[in-house]
């Protein structure tokens, strides 16, 4: 789903975001939780990854710089998060766009 539609889905609704990764944070006071700063072409997305799913998709929530996220739509004090269920790290496509874009 594009960035700036996610005020479209109803709370609770099972969507799924993708987009360049441009900030992990992980503050101590958070318990576990990491938070995932996400832009497409449109906008950015707010990402919040409980720690079972953290633990689950360690390895695509630490090193992808281009990532995909399913997980349920959130709304606290106007500001709309995807709660994740599902990540996955595409980096490989980000890869792809490069080297076909390259010179020969």
């Amino acid at each position: 789903m594009p960035h700036h539609l996610l005020h479209l889905p109803p709370e609770g609704a099972r969507i799924t975001v993708a987009g360049l990764v441009l900030v992990r944070q992980r503050p101590g006071t958070a318990k576990g939780v990491i938070f995932i700063t996400l832009e497409d072409e449109f906008a950015v997305c707010n990402v919040v990854v409980w720690q079972k799913i953290y633990q689950t998709f360690r390895r695509a929530v630490i090193s992808g710089r281009l990532s995909r996220i399913t997980g349920r739509v959130q709304r606290q004090s106007g500001v709309t998060h995807v709660v994740a269920d599902y990540v996955e790290d595409i980096s490989c496509m980000l890869d792809d766009l490069v080297r076909r874009h390259e010179p020969p």
